[in-house]
């Protein structure tokens, strides 16, 4: 016996999305730490800060939560954010090796406190994780780097963006759903 379908679901995050120029300026940064961190690096089209991670969604409540994003946004008032990523991490738990920003963001965390805030209001359920700044830049890592320096790569942004997740055969796939500008009235408009 078959029950009925089951609906639609996207799985989705809060994200600042980097331009690709900043992407490429991140992964040659930290292509020998990678190299040398016996892990596979993660394309530099998929470089990303995860603001809140909320898994999978209703696709149905997709624009929903797009506007609830673009409103955090609008009312953020640390705008433009800057980060110099200046040292890498290899966290063993998840396997991963991180490029951290030189110093804490007040204003960063304050914008994905208040996304996972108003996402838990509206009734989706986020990862409640204490927010760490951080990219991603290498998986399945099985040594530290040498040295944890790495040569400043500045990424500057204006806009967050609620990113649509995707596995295929080659990996993960990410499309940007909404892009939110902050601090502004006005958004760019990409939902899918």
């Amino acid at each position: 016996m078959t029950g009925p379908p089951r609906a639609a679901t996207r799985r989705v995050f809060f994200a600042l999305w980097p331009e690709a120029r900043e992407r490429r300026a991140l992964a040659q940064a930290t292509a020998c730490a990678v190299a040398s961190s016996g892990g596979e690096a993660v394309p530099p089209d998929n470089l990303h800060l995860t603001l809140v991670f909320l898994g999978s969604i209703p696709a149905a409540r997709t624009a929903e939560l797009a506007a609830l994003g673009c409103r955090v946004a609008h009312e953020h008032t640390g705008a433009p954010l800057e980060l110099a990523f200046e040292r890498l991490a290899h966290w063993a738990e998840p396997q991963i090796l991180c490029a951290l920003p030189g110093g804490e963001s007040a204003a960063l965390g304050a914008l994905a406190g208040a996304l996972r805030d108003a996402a838990v209001t509206a009734g989706f359920l986020p990862d409640l994780k204490p927010f760490r700044a951080h990219v991603t830049v290498a998986r399945k890592v099985v040594r530290a780097p040498a040295s944890p320096e790495l040569a400043a790569v500045t990424w500057r942004h204006r806009a967050c963006a609620l990113i649509q997740s995707r596995t295929d055969p080659a990996g993960s796939v990410y499309s940007v759903l909404e892009t939110c500008v902050l601090g502004k009235s006005g958004k760019v408009r990409t939902l899918r």
